[in-house]
């Protein structure tokens, strides 16, 4: 078994997690950024337990951070089975790699010294990570996270007779690693951003309030807006390796097709794919087959690509938690790679503000008011977009820093040419490119479903616009609430204007 060799602030990052140990702590959160090579860490870790005689389980959420981890050990030279389903083997090695599927339906050995979990920003959110360590709760625990800040980490549980995690360890923070060159800063544009009117909310990855997976696919997988993705990537980071991130499975497949009709090459991938089916896709962005690779939640976490320079993001979302795991893909260095881009159509970055911006590194507790409610919203940023280029700029930051811009000042308002008009609640939403093309998509699909002719087609979209349809792509959408309302409103007032002029027939 080899030594693993760590970086200063690894080393000092288990120095604090085994004073915390020493305190007493029975469950610590180590926090050490996406691409800081945490899992390193936890090697680290497991070495220092074997030499003690210690047995350590290193526990994951996915089938894939299993394997994952049980390559990593390997590289490592350290000896170790494996815990899951039917890859189950060698289960009295002094190491065992785990799912946590697996491990609810099997428990551990008796003999487990010390448990590692991968990813443990999940745990508050898991029944069955929590079932696990009351059952242990006498066991050392050690969690590691990117993003440690999940409502609950910090809550206290009777079964426990203390916290869920009840201290946190920083190892450093995204800042420093870019200062030491361990990280690659980022420049983002933000050149769209989707309606997401009516688009509600529910609870996501890690407790976190996010959008509705189905409506805010509705939302965003456009035939204009998906364009739009391949536009600005041709005009921002043409032949840069490039990670998409969509809302679903259907939407990432939209955007290959796109980024192949511009003669890239694209694939997808998903959890469909076999594993042979994964890694040959993988291999094939590794090795420069594929230029961009899009996927809808695949590759948040556990996924490694350093040659990766640019990630679009197409999926809105309110969780930090999310952001920041997508957005790390992108902020490891590599030879040539002086600064990742981030081209945001999702609106996320101005919301959430900068991936590289400070974190809350503090466990909540799961009470009102506390961190979980501060984690939504990074309101300090307060990036906006350039209006001439959308490079989008650090608060405080009036010259863009890519195409040296200039907003004219007008009290707070910052304006670039162009027609500005003001909008109350009886204005119509403005007629854009995007949403005309939207619209008539929309009604193509009703078109189909129905039998109707193109010509109810161009009559509808002209009932809406004033103007014929010019220059619209021949591709159908799926009809939205609001257009299918929209429709059987114009139903009713035709019936109730034919009812009228049938009546003024009569009476004359």
């Amino acid at each position: 078994m080899s030594a693993v060799t760590l970086r200063p602030y690894q080393s000092a990052a288990l120095d604090k997690l085994r004073a915390a140990l020493a305190r007493g702590r029975r469950r610590v959160m180590l926090y050490s950024p996406t691409g800081s090579g945490k899992t390193e860490t936890a090697f680290g870790m497991i070495h220092g337990a074997l030499a003690k005689g210690v047995r350590v389980a290193f526990i994951a959420n996915r089938k894939e951070l299993v394997h994952q981890a049980s390559r990593r050990l390997t590289r490592s030279g350290i000896a170790h089975g494996i815990l899951q389903a039917d890859n189950t083997r060698s289960l009295d090695a002094r190491v065992l790699v785990c799912s946590i599927d697996t491990v609810h339906m099997r428990g551990l050995p008796d003999d487990i010294g010390l448990i590692i979990i991968d990813e443990a920003h999940a745990v508050a959110g898991s029944k069955k990570y929590r079932e696990l360590l009351f059952k242990l709760n006498r066991v050392p625990a050690i969690g590691l996270s990117a993003t440690p800040f999940s409502p609950g980490l910090g809550k206290h549980y009777a079964e426990l007779r203390g916290a869920l995690f009840q201290e946190l360890v920083t190892a450093a923070t995204i800042r420093e690693l870019i200062d030491l060159g361990y990280l690659v800063d980022c420049d983002v544009f933000a050149p769209a951003e989707p309606d997401l009117t009516g688009v509600r909310t529910q609870r996501g990855m890690g407790g976190e309030l996010d959008y509705n997976e189905r409506q805010l696919a509705e939302a965003v997988d456009k035939p204009a807006l998906v364009g739009n993705i391949v536009s600005h990537w041709m005009k921002h980071a043409a032949g840069k390796p490039t990670v998409v991130f969509a809302t679903n499975i259907a939407h990432s497949q939209h955007i290959v097709t796109e980024f192949e009709r511009a003669g890239v090459t694209a694939a997808h991938i998903d959890y469909h794919h076999t594993d042979d089916e994964r890694a040959a896709i993988l291999d094939g962005f590794n090795q420069g087959r594929y230029t961009v690779l899009s996927n809808s939640a695949l590759l948040a976490e556990g996924w490694d690509a350093p040659h990766a320079e640019c990630m679009i993001l197409a999926r809105p979302t309110k969780s930090l938690i999310r952001f920041i795991q997508m957005a790390g893909r992108v902020l490891r260095p590599h030879p040539g790679k002086g600064r990742a881009l981030i081209l945001d159509h999702s609106g996320t970055v101005l919301r959430l503000g900068f991936p590289t911006d400070d974190l809350p590194l503090e466990l909540d507790d799961g009470k009102a008011n506390t961190s979980s409610t501060r984690t939504q919203e990074r309101k300090a940023s307060e990036p906006k977009p350039c209006p001439s280029c959308k490079y989008v700029r650090p608060a405080g930051v009036h010259v863009c820093p890519s195409c040296g811009f200039a907003p004219a000042r007008r009290s707070d308002v910052e304006v670039a040419e162009g027609e500005l008009r003001k909008l109350d609640r009886k204005t119509k939403k403005p007629a854009t490119p995007d949403r005309k093309q939207h619209v008539y998509s929309q009604l193509l699909q009703v078109a189909r479903n129905k039998g109707y002719s193109s010509g109810w087609v161009s009559h509808k979209y002209r009932a809406m616009f004033d103007v014929w349809p010019r220059n619209m792509r021949d591709v159908p959408a799926t009809p939205s609430a609001e257009l299918l309302s929209w429709l059987k409103s114009q139903q009713i007032r035709f019936a109730k204007a034919r009812e009228k002029q049938q009546e003024g027939r009569a009476h004359g």
